[in-house]
């Protein structure tokens, strides 16, 4: 009798032991799929600096839904952030204030197929201080006397100050500005000379007069003085996130990502 019930009692440990291991195997896989289900992802997204804000609005819609992504920004001039993606600088989408950098990054293969797209439209303004001294009217007052400084982005890299060279061209006023014209590092700094006095006045986009509340719009630029200003985006071929990349460009074609555009002065290109 002893020796049945030691038979018994060592059945019953060993179906204990493997039940609690099967048991433990189980929670180890759940674990495991839980934690794939929660690794984060990062993207990079070099941006144009006039996109600083929108952006940032942007990214807090975005999380929403996507709690485990996270979102860097690399924000400066369109020209730069071509450069450094050419120089193998990390960057997942690349979002261009102007076509000719997206066309230099396809043209070397840098872009992953069908992923290029129109994504919004802006507008170059002339700007000047709040209290406008000046007594700026339109943008023929810039060739006049009342002009000492006129701010404009960089056109080396800044293709606000492209824009805004084409604008001086078109209208003959290049030779009457150009003495007075000073250039900066990106259309923000641009914008920050006009708000502080450092210049007279600027041409800035739109979308930088409407965030400023130290500026006041004097002008559009005239139709058809410069070329249309679209602002295309792709995703690089060198991501290394290229599902979590398209995920947030198909996000960024969103009504609710529309609606943010429009909020900060933008226009999408596809509505």
């Amino acid at each position: 009798m002893k020796i049945g019930k030691s038979l018994m009692f060592a059945a019953t440990l060993i179906v204990s032991i493997l039940t609690a291991a099967g048991c433990g195997q189980q929670q180890n896989i759940n674990q495991t799929s839980s934690s794939s289900d929660t690794a984060r992802q990062k993207i990079i997204i070099s941006a144009a600096a006039s996109l600083k804000d929108v952006m940032n609005a942007l990214a807090d819609e975005y999380k929403k839904d996507h709690p485990n992504v996270d979102l860097t920004f690399n924000l400066g001039a369109s020209g730069s952030l071509q450069n450094q993606i050419e120089q193998g600088a990390p960057a997942d989408i690349f979002i261009s204030a102007a076509q000719k950098q997206m066309n230099a990054l396809a043209d070397k293969g840098l872009l992953a197929d069908n992923t290029r797209q129109d994504l919004l439209i802006n507008k170059i303004v002339l700007v000047a201080p709040k209290d406008n001294s000046t007594d700026l009217k339109d943008f023929s007052d810039i060739t006049t006397d009342k002009v000492h400084k006129i701010a404009i982005g960089d056109p080396k890299s800044v293709p606000a100050g492209q824009y805004a060279e084409q604008i001086f061209k078109n209208l003959g006023y290049s030779d009457a500005v150009t003495p007075k014209t000073v250039y900066a590092n990106d259309v923000r700094a641009v914008l920050a000379w006009v708000e502080n006095g450092d210049a007279d006045c600027g041409l800035v986009y739109k979308t930088d007069a409407a965030i400023s509340d130290k500026i006041k719009i004097i002008a559009e630029a005239p139709e058809g003085s410069n070329k249309p200003i679209i602002y295309p985006v792709a995703i690089l071929k060198s991501s290394q996130n290229i599902d979590a990349a398209k995920s947030f460009v198909d996000f960024l074609q969103t009504p609710a990502a529309s609606a943010i555009f429009e909020k900060y002065g933008f226009t999408p290109a596809k509505k």
